[in-house]
């Protein structure tokens, strides 16, 4: 799982406004616990968090001490090479692994089961495509530096690039059903700001 530490001003600014910087940082804060949660409580597998932008964080060691979940620092100068490098690293300890990041409230457990069944049936992938156009999940058995370098993150061509690029490398596929994201203030507007509070507290 991918996390940056939840300061004020640095995460979910595209909902500020209609929020301001320290309401964002408090629902990416909630974000981030209930995505833990989502994780841990499934135990279908170890659970690692990748920190940004030091495992050393307050926040981070408090989310150690409460999930049991190892802290690792990203690396790299953009989320795509952090991706790769994360992938690279978990698996040398894994035959195959899904990473996730805190945006998607409405991922179960099911959606996590799914993908990891995906993957231990021999698929080379498993994407739950977003509302966006990105994605909220990516399992890998193998991983290559084509699908995380020269992708403009953040926009709605995500997705559809990565599916090219898996096209391209010939590898085997599945998705699951779409999901929305909570990035921008349509989604607040869409998914409504007390649903979203009920469903992480």
């Amino acid at each position: 799982m991918f996390a940056k530490a939840p300061v004020p001003g640095e995460v979910k600014t595209r909902l500020v406004p209609p929020l301001t910087n320290d309401q964002a940082a408090e629902l990416y804060r909630r974000l981030v616990n209930h995505t833990l949660a989502t994780a841990t409580n499934a135990k279908l597998c170890p659970v690692e968090l990748w920190c940004t932008p030091t495992s050393h964080h307050v926040f981070f060691e408090h989310c150690h001490t409460r999930y049991g979940v190892t802290l690792h620092s990203q690396q790299g100068d953009d989320l795509g090479i952090r991706m790769l490098h994360a992938f690279a690293d978990a698996l040398q300890r894994s035959k195959f692994t899904i990473l996730i990041g805190t945006d998607c409230p409405e991922l179960t457990h099911k959606d996590l089961a799914s993908a990891l069944g995906c993957l231990q049936q021999g698929f080379d992938a498993v994407l739950n495509p977003a509302l966006d156009g990105g994605y909220v999940l990516i399992g890998l058995r193998q991983t290559a530096a084509e699908l995380f370098t020269g992708i403009d993150w953040g926009t709605g061509a995500v997705l559809e690039e990565t599916r090219t690029r898996l096209r391209r490398l010939g590898w085997k596929w599945l998705e699951l059903k779409e999901k929305r994201d909570l990035d921008r203030p349509e989604d607040l507007e869409r998914i409504g700001l007390d649903a979203i509070c009920d469903v992480m507290e």
